[in-house]
């Protein structure tokens, strides 16, 4: 109730010195500020009857049209009539009377699931879970942002831009003070979303070492997603110059992968190999942690399996998202024996799953169908020895579903997960938005969300 009416009394606070200050500027600018509010309130009428109508049928279909026809009317308010004092209501999210137009904008939202199993329904439910962002923004949230990218790939561009516009802008601002996550999100999900320029701009006014060249390196691979192998090159070339001139140690392993995807593969070699030396005469001297994380993913692109896994043996208590990421690539690289090994040995379930759906993708890519078909047995076990309690798991699932038929059943299992997130603590549902998101994303588009 406390917060409820805390919100009541905040807009009416807001809407009173709104009021105000339209009349001073009324007063001021004399008869050509002051608009007649009487088209705007018929518009308004008209909007609240189709709402009503739309409240009191049983037809999915025409409670839809109903409420998409009041919501038409409310944005020809705020576009014909922006002067009005409702425009300045509905524009600010305020209560009308007792109408609540931003309540009105997420029942709008939500009607993407009266087709329950499409992906944009999956986005709105997964969007109701995450935690709000607060104002103003102070760090930038991978989760939101995840979901903008998502929205961005899967076809609804604007509601993207909504989401993440408030980060950038953050950005512009200093808002965004965390040093060791400092714009490193935003970039990111600029590149994905195709806005490159705009996501150098940013990194580029960076300093710190590892941001700089986390997100060159991940617009790179952007890049190289989409084909444009010259701009991929180029960043991975910018990315090695400034890690080189500024002294730059662990980074130089995120260098060689980038190198490695821009096709420069001798350099990239001699660079990581180069690095790997110089980690472990570190490690001997100061016997503190041994090598990053980044440094078995790029062992794992390089081949190099055997320091690929003991690498990873290092660095997966503190970073298990190296597991699923490490072994992928080994098994595309053909090591599928010591990779399905390691998975078996892992003890986390979410990221044992993750890491069978990974040499799924690598089986069929090898068009090794029978390889293929027994890990889909192995993940399909964990599930149902789960009793569809975990999320991310059903999840995973449907990741490998869409890879194994390449047709729609996938979407029973994605739902599942969503209903299982739905069903969990507030601890799972916090943090299992992200992990949904990527694997949503990955399986509309086939490309990952970055690691």
């Amino acid at each position: 109730m406390a917060p409820a009416f805390a919100r009541v009394t905040a807009y009416a606070r807001t809407a009173s010195l709104l009021a105000a200050l339209f009349l001073a500027m009324a007063a001021l600018a004399g008869p050509a500020l002051a608009q007649d509010p009487g088209p705007a309130n018929r518009l308004f009428v008209q909007a609240m009857q189709l709402i009503r109508q739309a409240d009191n049928t049983y037809d999915v279909a025409e409670e839809s049209r109903l409420l998409k026809e009041a919501d038409k009317l409310f944005n020809e308010i705020v576009t014909k009539f922006p002067d009005s004092p409702l425009a300045v209501q509905l524009v600010t999210n305020q209560f009308v009377g007792d109408f609540d137009f931003y309540e009105f904008r997420s029942r709008i939202r939500a009607m993407v699931c009266n087709e329950p199993l499409t992906s944009l329904c999956s986005l709105h439910r997964i969007g109701e879970m995450l935690p709000p962002v607060e104002t103003p923004i102070s760090a930038a949230r991978w989760d939101w942002l995840s979901l903008a990218v998502a929205y961005h790939q899967i076809g609804d561009p604007g509601r993207a831009k909504e989401i993440v516009a408030p980060f950038v802008s953050a950005v512009r601002r200093g808002g965004i003070t965390d040093s060791s996550g400092q714009d490193l999100f935003v970039a990111r999900a600029l590149a994905l979303m195709g806005q490159t320029q705009l996501a150098l701009d940013i990194t580029r006014q960076i300093a710190d070492c590892s941001t700089r060249i986390y997100n060159l390196a991940d617009i790179a691979k952007a890049a190289a997603w989409r084909g444009d192998a010259g701009l991929a090159g180029a960043l991975a070339e910018e990315a090695k110059t400034y890690a080189t001139t500024r002294n730059c140690s662990w980074e130089l392993g995120l260098v060689s992968q980038a190198l490695l995807r821009a096709g420069k593969e001798a350099q990239a070699r001699t660079l990581f190999l180069n690095t790997v030396e110089t980690q472990f005469s570190k490690f001997k001297e100061t016997r503190g942690d041994c090598c990053p994380p980044e440094l078995a993913v790029a062992a794992a692109e390089m081949g190099d399996a055997p320091l690929a896994l003991n690498l990873l043996r290092t660095v997966q208590d503190e970073n298990p998202w190296t597991i699923p990421a490490v072994l992928g690539r080994l098994a595309r690289r053909g090591e599928t024996v010591a990779a399905l090994s390691y998975a078996e040995q892992v003890s986390d379930i979410d990221t044992r799953g993750e890491a069978l759906a990974e040499l799924i993708e690598a089986a069929h890519k090898r068009n090794d169908s029978a390889g293929a078909n027994d890990l889909l047995r192995r993940l399909n076990k964990l599930v149902d020895e789960a009793a569809g309690r975990r999320p991310g798991l059903l999840a995973q699932r449907a990741k490998a579903e869409k890879i194994a038929y390449n047709d729609d059943r996938w979407r029973r299992s994605f739902q599942q997960a969503i209903n299982a997130a739905e069903k969990s603590s507030n601890f799972v549902r916090r943090d299992i938005g992200a992990p949904l998101l990527a694997a949503l994303v990955r399986i509309e588009t086939g490309l990952p969300m970055l690691d």
